[in-house]
């Protein structure tokens, strides 16, 4: 008898993988969700913030002129010293909701998710989407952006428009297409229509990662780039061509300029001024970021960005993003000409270190949440060259300069939160822990999943609980901080009016209810009575408008009830001049403690 043998059990079939996109999906969904809820929460607690933008909030709200514009009243004196291209969006919001304090705040949370939205998508086109979520997770919980999508200044809408300057250059580097890369120039040129000069900082990165990797020849590459340039010039100049053909004599001061120009504002004021100093109304700056005040950045230097003013704000990740960048370009310098994850680290390495360092050594006006500009590429290299070395991690060095990486953002983020001692002493601690489990396990090799939990929360502890607690302190005045620290930053804040004047300016019907020297103090009246009000001299009282001539013709007209006294300001623009012809021409009357001049009588 042959024997014969039993065929063998088929294999089981391999068990299908879960497809981790829905959960992928679930976790950008989660993203969004914490970062509007940190943006959102208790979101008027802080008033309305910054009053004199506020205040062009308000007017935007009354008067499509002041929206075009971004004046400080509804009668269009005079203009705020920042083109208008933010006040345009909380100008609608405020429109078509009421205004608010919700409504002249919320405009820059939104701004924030969305930027968060982008740059998820950003780094996800080129890392996938676990270096994205690491990215965006980063990018919120960096304390200084916590502070700016909270409050209502240029800068958040500035960093969303850059960021999608971001996006469309990395579609565009894709395919090489002229397409992407002509709205990306577009988004820089609305950047700079909502803070001029800085929104350029990020041009010579996004130029240059297309130069390098976008699939096509060097000179078609060069012309998509010099489309790219036309595009920057006309979304931008299509704005300050407008403002010059427009009459001057019908559209407010431009404030902040010395001869009512935009681009002189531009380049001036809020150009080479702010990096050189000394140029324009209010001056710049020069010298003022000496250690006695945070609020003006600290002295100049390399080590800016770690220092006091700035460190606390912007540099939790700041030591990884440099090492990873340098080491991630290192493994990298033999990839093909059109690798995209070094085009990568090309674009956000060039926008770190090109904003770095100007932020590091400009001499004018300087303000910590100025940083807020360098979130998206700080977050992004980190996740970008965090991904890959973890990839490579079976490497010895590979591994080393991601230990590196971990341990560098360890010890710097306990020595940050040991800044401010009294706040959590055991955050630090526990960071410290954590950071030497994290190290333990990369040194040893230990090649399990719970480690990359364990370096994720290693980096993000430090600096997503003093997001935290940003988003639970209150800020106001012109020069907020991040952290529970809030206004020890010597911010000029708004002045307050007494509730006898604010009812006199309530029951006022003229054009304008009062004027008052410096925009500071004429802000809060109008916030508070509703009424529009003359900022004579605009930020600090030291621009040119309205001229002494030009405010007697509107007493003369009966357009100007009162001239509340003791302002902010008294520079050369002749606000001195314009008091002291009220002084000479009017009776004072005391108010709820108030100097005022009843101009009717």
């Amino acid at each position: 008898m042959t024997a014969t043998l039993a065929p063998a059990p088929a294999a089981a079939p391999p068990a299908p993988k879960r497809d981790p996109k829905p959960l992928h999906r679930l976790a950008f969904i989660a993203l969004l969700a914490g970062t509007a809820v940190l943006y959102l929460w208790n979101l008027t607690a802080s008033g309305y913030g910054n009053e004199f933008y506020a205040a062009a909030t308000q007017a935007a709200s009354q008067s499509w002129k002041a929206l075009l514009f971004g004046s400080l009243d509804p009668g269009n004196t005079i203009t705020v010293d920042k083109p208008p291209a933010f006040l345009w969006v909380s100008g609608l919001f405020a429109k078509a909701f009421g205004f608010s304090s919700w409504t002249v705040l919320a405009p820059q949370a939104f701004e924030g998710v969305a930027a968060v939205g982008l740059l998820y998508a950003t780094v996800k086109r080129t890392s996938g989407p676990l270096a994205a979520l690491f990215a965006g997770a980063a990018f919120a919980l960096t304390p200084v952006a916590a502070l700016m999508f909270r409050f209502n200044l240029p800068d958040a809408l500035l960093v969303l428009l850059m960021v999608a300057a971001a996006y469309c250059t990395v579609r565009a580097v894709d395919k090489a297409s002229p397409l992407w890369l002509a709205l990306a120039g577009s988004a820089i040129g609305f950047a700079f229509l909502t803070k001029m000069l800085q929104a350029f900082l990020v041009l010579p990165a996004l130029a240059l990662a297309y130069l390098i990797a976008a699939p096509t020849s060097v000179w078609k590459r060069l012309l998509h780039l010099l489309g790219a340039g036309v595009a920057v010039v006309v979304s931008a100049g299509w704005f300050i061509a407008l403002v010059d053909l427009w009459p001057a004599d019908s559209r407010p001061y431009i404030g902040g300029s010395t001869n009512n120009s935009l681009w002189e504002l531009a380049i001036g004021y809020n150009g080479l001024g702010r990096i050189f100093g000394n140029s324009g109304p209010g001056g710049g700056g020069g010298g003022m970021g000496g250690n006695g005040n945070i609020g003006f950045g600290g002295e100049t230097g390399i080590g800016r960005l770690f220092g006091a003013s700035m460190g606390p704000e912007i540099s939790w990740l700041l030591p990884a993003a440099l090492i990873g960048l340098a080491a991630g370009l290192w493994f990298l310098r033999r990839a093909p000409r059109t690798d995209r994850t070094r085009a990568a680290l090309v674009l956000w390495g060039g926008w770190l270190l090109v904003s770095g360092a100007v932020f590091s050594f400009m001499s004018g006006i300087t303000h910590p949440y100025y940083t807020v500009a360098l979130a998206p590429a700080i977050a992004a290299v980190v996740g970008i060259s965090g991904r890959e070395l973890w990839r490579g991690r079976a490497h010895f060095p590979v591994r080393m300069a991601l230990t590196a990486m971990v341990a560098v953002t360890g010890v710097w983020g306990y020595i940050l939160l040991d800044r401010t001692p009294a706040w959590t002493p055991w955050l630090r601690w526990l960071l410290l822990a954590v950071t030497a489990l994290a190290v333990l396990a990369l040194v040893f090799g230990l090649d399990r999943r719970w480690v990359a939990g364990v370096l994720v929360v290693a980096a993000l502890l430090g600096t997503s609980g003093y997001a935290v607690a940003t988003a639970a302190t209150t800020h106001s005045g012109s020069i907020p901080l991040s952290g529970p620290r809030s206004q020890q930053g010597g911010g000029m804040r708004e002045g307050t009016s007494s509730t006898e004047v604010v009812q006199l300016l309530k029951s006022t019907d003229t054009e304008w209810a009062a004027a008052t020297t410096g925009a500071q103090s004429a802000a809060g009246l109008q916030l508070a009575s509703g009424r529009p009000v003359i900022a004579i001299g605009g930020w600090n009282g030291s621009d040119p408008a309205p001229t002494l001539e030009e405010f007697q013709q509107l007493v003369a007209d009966g357009k100007v009830r009162y001239y509340v006294e003791g302002g902010r300001g008294g520079g050369p623009g002749g606000s001195n001049e314009i008091g002291e012809w009220v002084a000479a021409n009017f009776t004072a009357t005391t108010v709820g403690g108030q100097t005022l001049y009843d101009l009717t009588s």
